[in-house]
């Protein structure tokens, strides 16, 4: 198991789409491109879509190779086979980071999400987002907003991974 994109940082992109990928998840990148370390040069596969909500995943090349794998696992001719072919291979972008760790982020795909001046990008574990950071923050606080509400303001999330055991149904036996 490869190294896990972490964190959350703000980058900001210039008028012709060059962004910055942050040290962290330039590493990651790396780890996850089988060329590298003869190639400098990290690649990535960024998806995109209506289907993504507001922002973009990008992948190692090595992720991205698993997810091809289970597509390819699907039926040939499957309705299941098309559709994520069409809305996960169709709707992906292969790019190289530089060697200023830049990209440079097609217009197309920046219009999609809205990005302009600043984007964040958040892990994922074995991704990350893009998103106009103006976006990300309201969804974010959206999602807090809906979180308190839900758990009553008193929420660990590590709950989610490790949720409380639900008593048996049957009582334990007496001997």
């Amino acid at each position: 198991m490869g190294l896990s994109f972490r964190g959350e940082f703000n980058q900001k992109v210039d008028g012709k789409g060059r962004m910055s990928i942050p040290a962290d998840f330039r590493v990651v990148l790396t780890d996850g491109d089988p060329r590298c370390p003869e190639t400098p040069l990290p690649r990535m596969v960024v998806l995109h879509g209506k289907h993504l909500n507001n922002c973009l995943h990008a992948y190692t090349i090595e992720a991205m190779e698993e997810i091809e794998a289970g597509i390819k696992a699907l039926p040939r001719g499957s309705e299941a086979r098309k559709r994520a072919s069409r809305m996960i291979l169709g709707k992906s972008w292969d790019t190289e980071v530089d060697k200023d760790g830049r990209i440079v982020l097609p217009q197309r795909l920046r219009q999609q999400i809205g990005l302009t001046g600043e984007a964040t990008m958040a892990a994922m574990g074995d991704y990350f987002e893009i998103w106009n950071a103006e976006t990300y923050a309201e969804t974010e606080a959206a999602e807090a907003v809906a979180m308190d509400a839900e758990f009553d303001g008193d929420f660990d999330p590590l709950t989610l991974i490790y949720p409380p055991e639900k008593p048996s149904k049957n009582p334990p036996e007496s001997e």
